[in-house]
């Protein structure tokens, strides 16, 4: 028995072919029983069989194995289950044969309340409180709903039967093939599914309204929501529909299920899961509703569906072989939902807005604590935390770096036979890199080793030397720390103009380029005359690549020019400010230099763009509040006049016909004024909340400028003036949509002061508060950070019980943790968690603590700028 603890995978001897699964759920008594009979091939001799289980009790009587050929029945001597590896171990007095038998397993559980599992959600119909029953697996959950060999390698088929209410609409991933009446109960049986892993099994039981379509080719699809609902559905039907018939050309192979079901479920951890034919939801990612839904909302709807489906080829039919492995998942289905949403949707330019998810790996990257892409995995509890940017966002981002350099024919093409070969098993990064290489002619196992084997990711500097342009690679770190990575660098880049591209691969740590062969135009001379033929240079063209650049002091200038006059890409001109403050961030380059560029964005309205600057210029503010805070009042006018032209650009009302993305600007540039404390802001967007409080249909107030409405609402809440925050906590209380509830909860702890913070920290622990939605309300004002550090530690146990086993309690550690700046305080929270981790925080903790090292050296690094004072006062009072 010993020799099966502490191992992070199951033994080889024994491997399941079919599941025949029947459970009967108690929705009231939230418990349910269950047997499971698995058709097992004994490979090895053994007389163990050991499979996962955990908060399930199996009866040692209910437990026999039946061998195919001779029909003996051998029961166990010993039935076990081992909680912390969360095994079911059963030992036998001989050997079993070594042929095709049945495992016989009788269980119990409980409909837990963890949103994992076999999990209860709450929903009011008529008035009265119901519970639905839900099943969420990924990853490695199905364990809790029947004893399974519960790895994504171990691939089998699975047939399922139901009893449940008879008034109850009973989902799995196959069609219903017969319903039996049995009292107040009846029996449901699905067909057979094809091959596939454990964590894509599924389950809802509830009542639900639906609204159905068909592909062209036959596939039927609905959406189901609460009763009421369907309408908010409309928008995802049509979606998921194109999506099926895009991905089945892009793919070259049909979508291989009869039908597909999506489901928005009131309670649900993540954004969605992408069970084999019927894909769960959270409401705010599958329910469109015309009226009171932002331009946001709508977006977030269409990426999300297209990255379920992208799941249903790229992770359910061929399938990661272990976790270590989940970003050719997550990173794929991620960056084909970009392509999916371009295609339907060519006005959203989503692939600019994919910078965001560049970013966003890029942050987690350029940290000492990140991991590569390829983690190991050494035990069950590891593998939430790496649901996250690097797994999604770096490999999305890796993958379009090399479809980018490959070309998208090529690209295409070898993905379809990458799919065609392991369809219905698994596969391994080495067999992407494997079917992309005979595609290609290219090496591109070598090529991307350096991306997915180690973890970080290069900073290019490149200069002017005696017309020589000079690059060189080292590893960036948000420290500012030097690391030792090396990569192959896949450099483009432009000089003056985006007609004549050049690229090369950086294959060593520095390399030069002979400015006449480059410029072709250019002969003789020194430097200056180089230069003066290409007014700007720009590496990483369109942000294609996963690195950073830095620009010495004349380059930068000429790039600064460049987006003055508008003669760049938006992506570009997204890539010069992001790296820019990346470096400040760093200690690499002065906190003048990056508000001088930032200034250069004044007459700026590509979306994407401008979102980043806004988001860019919240993290400026708070730290220069920790490190000059006489500058911060000059720093919030020359954001205030940063985003005027902007905001008059735009206005308050939606213009006819305007476009999503000036929708999703405005909400965006009206939050950031009123942040920084523009007055006749707060006072319009007063004016209209108020409008809004007597009329829910008053056209004063859209959804698309709400947030930015409740926020500016919650500048002036103290607590002697708390009309604004009990007024939207009416709103909160009234409306029954999930997409505006979690509007408010974002915007109340944005109030400056801290006693009404401390009421909204309060107020997210409370049942007013579904659990999966607790982590929006933690987005806390800069006066409010210490009360919610007090806040974490004072109810920690609370929050470690209630969200402990689940991703999201890592949330609650990262919002709270890292905005600190100061190395005391990194070591506060070192000391408070020193007795208090677990491994499904340790990473993120670690994170963290890291952030908050890297903001305090940050704070030294302004506080050393002689010059600063100086241009932020010019800044401020600037006129243009």
């Amino acid at each position: 028995m010993e020799q099966f603890r502490g191992q992070p995978r199951l033994p080889k001897f024994a491997v399941p072919k079919r599941y025949d699964i029947h459970l009967e759920p108690d929705l009231a008594a939230c418990k349910f029983a269950g047997s499971v009979q698995i058709d097992l091939d004994i490979v090895d001799a053994t007389n163990f069989i050991v499979l996962n289980a955990a908060d399930l009790a199996v009866a040692h009587n209910a437990v026999s194995f039946k061998s195919q050929t001779s029909s003996k029945v051998f029961e166990p001597s010993k039935v076990e289950i081992v909680e912390e590896d969360e095994i079911l171990v059963l030992e036998f007095s001989e050997v079993l044969p070594l042929e095709m038998g049945v495992l016989a397993i009788g269980f119990e559980g409980t409909l837990n309340d963890k949103m994992k599992g076999f999990y209860r959600s709450t929903f009011e119909h008529n008035g009265e409180k119901r519970n639905m029953a839900v099943t969420q697996f990924e990853p490695a959950d199905a364990r809790r709903c029947f004893p399974c060999w519960d790895e994504p390698a171990c691939k089998a088929t699975f047939k399922i039967t139901l009893d449940v209410p008879s008034d109850l609409i009973a989902l799995s991933n196959m069609p219903v093939i017969e319903e039996k009446p049995n009292g107040h109960l009846k029996t449901v049986s699905y067909q057979e599914s094809p091959i596939m892993s454990t964590y894509l099994v599924a389950v809802v039981i509830g009542l639900f309204d639906y609204v159905e379509d068909h592909t062209p080719d036959g596939i039927k699809v609905r959406v189901y929501c609460q009763v009421g609902k369907a309408n908010q559905g409309k928008f995802a039907l049509d979606v998921a529909v194109k999506t099926l018939d895009l991905y089945k050309e892009y793919f070259a192979c049909p979508y291989s299920l009869p039908k597909l079901d999506m489901i928005a479920i009131p309670d649900f951890a993540a954004g969605a899961m992408e069970n084999y034919g019927l894909v769960t939801y959270r409401e705010t990612a599958l329910l469109y509703d015309e009226k009171h839904s932002a331009a946001a909302n709508k977006q977030r709807v269409a990426t999300v569906v297209a990255h379920e489906l992208a799941h249903q080829w790229f992770g359910n039919l061929v399938t990661m072989e272990w976790w270590t492995h989940l970003w050719l998942n997550e990173g794929f289905a991620t960056w084909v939902s970009y392509l999916a949403a371009d295609s339907l949707f060519p006005q959203w330019k989503v692939w600019t807005q994919f910078l965001d998810e560049s970013t966003e790996g890029l942050r987690l990257d350029g940290l000492a604590e990140s991991h590569p892409i390829e983690v190991e995995i050494n035990h069950a509890g590891e593998i939430d935390e790496i649901f996250d940017a690097i797994s999604y966002r770096k490999g999305a981002s890796v993958i379009r770096m090399l479809q980018s350099y490959l070309g998208a024919e090529c690209f295409q093409r070898s993905l379809a036979s990458y799919i065609k070969k392991h369809a219905c098993s698994n596969a391994k990064t080495e067999d992407l890199w494997a079917a992309l290489e005979e595609g290609s002619g290219e090496p591109v196992n070598r090529l991307m080793n350096s991306w997915t084997k180690q973890k970080g990711y290069p900073v290019v500097s490149v200069k002017i030397n005696n017309q020589k342009l000079e690059f060189e690679q080292t590893q960036f770190l948000s420290s500012g720390s030097q690391g030792d990575g090396q990569w192959i660098v896949p450099i483009t880049l432009c000089c003056g103009s985006y007609d004549t591209p050049h690229n090369f691969l950086l294959q060593t740590k520095s390399e030069s380029l002979d400015m006449k062969e480059f410029l072709g135009c250019c002969v003789g001379g020194g430097n200056d005359k180089s230069v003066a033929v290409c007014s700007w240079i720009k590496l990483n063209v369109d942000q294609t690549g996963f690195y950073r650049v830095k620009y010495d002091e004349k380059l930068a200038a000429g790039l600064r020019s460049a987006i003055e006059k508008n003669d760049l890409s938006a992506t570009d001109r997204f890539g010069i400010l992001d790296d820019s403050f990346a470096l400040c961030m760093a200690c690499q380059q002065s906190l003048t230099s990056l508000l001088t560029l930032m200034g250069a964005y004044r007459e700026e309205l590509d979306y994407t763009v401008l979102s980043n600057l806004i988001s860019i210029s919240y993290k400026v503010a708070r730290i220069a509040a920790d490190a000059t805070p006489e500058l911060v009042d000059y720093i919030k006018e020359f954001f205030i006049s940063l985003f005027q032209y902007s905001a008059e650009k735009l206005g308050w009302e939606p213009r006819p016909g305007e476009g999503h993305l000036d929708a999703m600007l405005r909400g965006e540039v009206l939050t950031a004024l009123a942040v920084f404390g523009h007055d006749l802001t707060i006072n319009e967007a007063s004016r209209r909340f108020h409008a809004f409080l007597d009329d829910r249909n008053t056209p004063l107030l859209p959804p698309d400028i709400r947030k930015a409405a409740y926020v500016a609402v919650m500048q002036n809440v103290t607590t002697s003036n708390r009309s604004g925050y009990e007024s939207l906590l009416r709103v909160y209380r009234e409306t029954d949509l999930s997409q505006e509830k979690t509007r408010i909860l974002g915007s109340l702890a944005s109030c400056p002061d801290p006693n009404i913070v401390l009421e909204v920290l309060n107020f997210v622990l409370s049942s007013e508060v579904r659990s999966q939605d607790a982590v929006f309300g933690l987005a806390v004002s800069r006066e409010g950070r210490e009360t919610a550090w007090s806040w974490l530690k004072n109810n920690w146990d609370y929050i470690s019980k209630t969200w402990g086993s689940g991703f999201l309690i890592t949330r609650f550690v990262s919002a709270i943790v890292s905005p600190f700046a100061s190395f005391e305080k990194a070591s506060e929270v070192q000391e408070f968690f020193a007795t208090r981790t677990k491994p499904s925080i340790a990473r993120t903790l670690k994170q963290s603590i890291e952030r908050v090292h890297i903001n305090a050296k940050w704070v030294e690094s302004i506080q050393n700028e002689k010059h600063l004072a100086d241009a932020v006062k010019e800044l401020a009072y600037r006129k243009y």
